[in-house]
């Protein structure tokens, strides 16, 4: 019997029926914890008689809810309502393609973006180790902001009947009827390994995907005979008709790369989903055959995250050449040489003086960075003799500006001694410290070098003459033109980040040009000419993706534009670029009591773990990147690796003493707000001249929170009685660090507040006023992570270090006993270790490690 309006099932009142189907209904319903609308199934009652179909049912469920992309369905819950199982999945607006497509075939350009987030998803799900296994039209739901999400993702070997070989499968979307097919899938969209009754692999789901494309460009099914048997034996030998016709013109590359899905045999069709995006992202821009061209296959790209980043490139007719599609300017397409090919990140590359030998840095298969040289006709790179070191430049006589020693400083940046080395060999001659970028005259006589002192940033040319400093800005990036008579660099807004402006001066200091700003900058060259300034640039993502020239008028021009993460390197005399692709994300391990082993409790591809609660049953998550599109997402999740709970728009959350609520901070650190993690409204705080927030906690009486806060003239410590009142000051004026996520300052008895002092150093502030002490056996590169149960002692680590040296610092004499040393288990392209939680029992912890991989490219033809 239908479920009537106002039905409870568990928490999720019934609101409307939206369909039914053989495998249940569909029902609207609102969350009443959470207060959102969501899509509830009740699924029949034989699932309930049935003991090990349940048992898989629930077990299947919890691996499908596990999948989260936006382009996946999202599977909130599962549980029972009067013996029948039910499933609660996120509420979608809009259509199925299956309905979308009763109107006939789409346009080119709307038929490959939707193809390229449904590669985008089941690649994602393809390295969780799922396999859809029955792609099509109606499982692909279209909502109504032009997303397209993939339903049933994870369920279809579930729902398998009790005939040896016959399946179908459940759909979360009120359809009439489900086709069924021998083995899994559906008729039609099966590949020829599923006809065959062979397992199915990734491949599989690129054919079916395939298979729609044809479908959304033609109008036309792939493979649709008279009988389910005909349609089976069409797949196994018969191709597709061509989709170009007199009433209908497809890009020939469009048709190359649907016909590559479709191929028979699966190790003839592309090595991964992810390798289907690149081809197909690469192709957006198409309208009409005369601006198509042939796409093949990218070399497998072996990928260690579970962020759906594009790496961006697509092999066109020469051998080895590949393109991107060009937004501006020429129509001729710039052709791109792969050049390193192990797995790891790539810190900086150099053109030798011949032009053909590329120079570059690197940490390769887990690794300390290194130098090694590669020619370009050649797939082999060669190590030179300088460990831990970082290339910095390369000058017109084949001597190497290095960076010993690499001090962490950003992903993909390193700063230390700066050392002269010839290329041929021989002991580095070091010349001056905390240097992060530097770049040769075009005569080799002079360095530029930016640099950081004791408490300012500075762009030095020559090496040693100061051209420009600032307190507040970080430098780097620089480059001299190729006259010698100005510099250009980057300028960010906050320390180890890269949002900013690019900046040109003359010899004098005086500024020529500035770029307007933009989120990420990743690298920039003087173009051969000496005219502009060319740099990659994002105004709207979280990472660089537009290749932008910046003339000395101080106009911009859009050069290319990328579908993924690139960093600029390097320029030739002859105009050639040196690129990286880039993968960055940040990801959370947890280990708790019994744990055999650390579990991966990332969500998005910017997770970053900002406290446990104190039973060591929740941590909470700051997402902050590409997926929150530039701004901050507070979630909790729970140990087990069940669905994160998003809590709101903030970040850096921490959770109160009960664990019913969090403490969050704005993304622009203008504001504070308390969030229930439960049932509740949100509370925010408004302290009175308060201006920026920073390393934000809680009270142990859970009345008032600990925050630092800056009012203009500087950084303190305050306090803050959640029932209101003026924020009363702790410490004098000091040196804050918000980007290392210092929180829980405040010892259990409420009588000390760990922070640092205006020279950086840790101390001890009593909270009752008495004159501050240093922290015993605390230095200055030290992160405060938490107190410890017994109140005397505290957990700390290095920042950046890698493997992070986890101590408890007794805090009477400052004795340090090592506690653990935290390393995922696979280290390539880890680059630090940049947040610790602990719970006050050292029972439990988690962290975040920030990790990179990077591949690089020589470019020719960008003009």
């Amino acid at each position: 019997m239908p479920l009537a309006p106002g039905t409870q099932l568990g928490p999720y009142e019934i609101s409307a029926p939206l369909g039914a189907g053989g495998m249940g209904e569909v029902y609207r319903a609102r969350d009443t914890r959470l207060r959102r609308e969501v899509a509830v199934k009740v699924l029949p009652h034989a699932f309930s008689s049935d003991p090990e179909r349940l048992r898989r049912f629930e077990q299947e469920a919890r691996t499908a809810s596990a999948l989260n992309h936006p382009n996946i369905l999202a599977i909130y819950d599962v549980g029972k309502h009067d013996g029948s199982p039910y499933l609660v999945s996120e509420f979608l607006e809009g259509k199925t393609l299956r309905e979308q497509l009763k109107a006939g075939p789409l346009p080119v350009r709307r038929a490959t973006d939707i193809a390229v987030q449904v590669a985008r998803g089941i690649a994602a799900a393809h390295e969780k180790g799922i396999i859809h296994r029955d792609l099509k039209p109606a499982n692909l739901f279209l909502t109504s902001n032009g997303r397209v999400k993939i339903l049933d993702f994870g369920l279809a070997k579930l729902f398998q009947r009790d005939d040896p070989g016959v399946g179908e499968t459940l759909s979360l979307t009120p359809l009439p009827h489900t086709e069924s097919g021998l083995v899994l899938g559906t008729v039609g969209y099966m590949s020829p390994e599923q006809v065959r009754g062979e397992s199915a692999d990734p491949r599989s789901d690129i054919f079916a995907l395939g298979a729609i494309l044809y479908e959304m460009l033609s109008g036309k099914r792939a493979f649709h005979k008279e009988s389910s048997a005909e349609t089976m034996t069409a797949i196994l030998k018969e191709e597709p008709p061509g989709l170009s016709g007199e009433t209908r013109k497809i890009p020939s590359a469009v048709e190359r790369i649907v016909f590559h899905c479709l191929e028979k045999n699966p190790a003839e069709r592309f090595e991964s989903a992810r390798d289907l995006a690149f081809d197909l992202e690469s192709l957006s821009g198409i309208s009409s055959p005369s601006t198509a061209r042939p796409a093949s296959t990218l070399s497998p790209w072996r990928k260690w995250l579970i962020l759906p980043v594009a790496l961006l490139l697509l092999a066109i007719g020469l051998a080895g050449g590949r393109f991107l599609a060009r937004s501006t300017g020429s129509s001729a397409f710039p052709t791109f040489q792969q050049l390193t090919f192990k797995r790891g990140i790539l810190y900086s590359a150099r053109f030798a003086p011949d032009g053909k030998t590329v120079i570059y840095s690197a940490s390769w298969d887990g690794q300390a960075p290194g130098l090694y040289s590669t020619q370009q006709d050649s797939p082999e790179s060669r190590p030179l003799e300088l460990n831990n070191s970082i290339l910095l430049a390369v000058s017109p006589s084949a001597e190497l500006a290095i960076s010993r020693g690499c001090n962490y400083l950003f992903l993909g940046e390193c700063s230390g001694i700066l050392a002269r080395v010839p290329l041929s060999g021989g002991a580095p001659r070091d010349m001056i410290e905390r240097v992060n970028s530097a770049d040769w005259s075009a005569d080799g006589s002079q360095l530029a070098v930016t640099r950081q002192t004791a408490s300012k940033f500075r762009v030095e040319f020559p090496a040693g003459k100061m051209l420009h400093e600032t307190a507040d800005r970080w430098l780097r990036s620089v480059r001299i033109s190729p006259h010698g008579d100005a510099v250009a660099f980057s300028e960010h807004l906050v320390w180890q980040g890269d949002s900013g402006n690019i900046v040109v001066l003359d010899r004098d200091g005086k500024q020529i040009a500035r770029s307007e700003f933009y989120w990420t900058l990743e690298g920039l060259v003087w173009s051969p000419q000496g005219d502009e300034v060319w740099f990659l640039a994002s105004k709207n993502q979280q990472f660089a993706n537009e290749l932008h020239g910046l003339r000395l008028s101080g106009k911009d021009r859009l050069i290319l534009r990328f579908p993924g993460v690139v960093r600029l390197h390097d320029v030739s005399r002859g105009g050639h670029l040196l690129l990286s692709t880039e993968v960055w994300g940040e990801q959370v391990f947890f280990r708790g009591p019994g744990d055999q082993e650390e579990r991966d409790l990332s969500w998005l591809d910017g997770s970053t773990v900002t406290d446990i609660s104190s039973d060591g049953e929740n941590v909470a998550i700051s997402e902050e990147g590409e997926a929150t599109h530039n701004t901050f997402f507070a979630y909790m999740r729970k140990k087990d690796g069940s669905p994160a709970v998003k809590l709101g728009t903030w970040g850096r959350p921490v959770f109160s003493r009960d664990a019913k609520s969090v403490l969050v901070i704005s993304g622009d650190g203008d504001r504070l707000m308390l969030l229930p993690t439960g049932v509740g409204e949100p509370h925010e705080l408004n302290p009175s001249s308060i201006l920026r927030f920073a390393s934000a906690g809680w009270r142990p009486d859970g009345k008032g929170i600990l925050f630092a806060g800056n009012d203009g003239r500087g950084w303190r410590i305050y306090t803050q009685d959640l029932a209101g009142g003026n924020p009363r000051p702790i410490t004098p004026l000091l040196t804050v660090h918000p980007e290392r996520y210092e929180s829980n300052l405040l010892s259990l008895d409420g009588k000390y507040v760990v922070a640092r002092s205006a020279e950086g150093n840790p101390m001890l502030y009593p909270v009752a006023g008495e004159s501050p002490r240093p922290v015993p056996g605390m230095d200055p590169g030290d992160v405060w992570i938490n107190w410890s149960l017994d109140g005397h002692s505290g957990y700390i680590f290095r920042w950046a270090e890698v493997p992070a040296r986890v101590f408890r610092l007794d805090l009477s004499n400052g004795s340090k006993q090592l506690i653990t040393e935290l390393l995922p288990s696979d280290r390539v392209g880890v680059t630090a270790i940049i947040t610790v939680r602990m719970t006050p029992d050292g029972k439990s912890y988690a962290y975040t490690c920030e990790r990179g991989l990077s591949e690089l490219f020589l470019v020719d033809g960008v003009k």
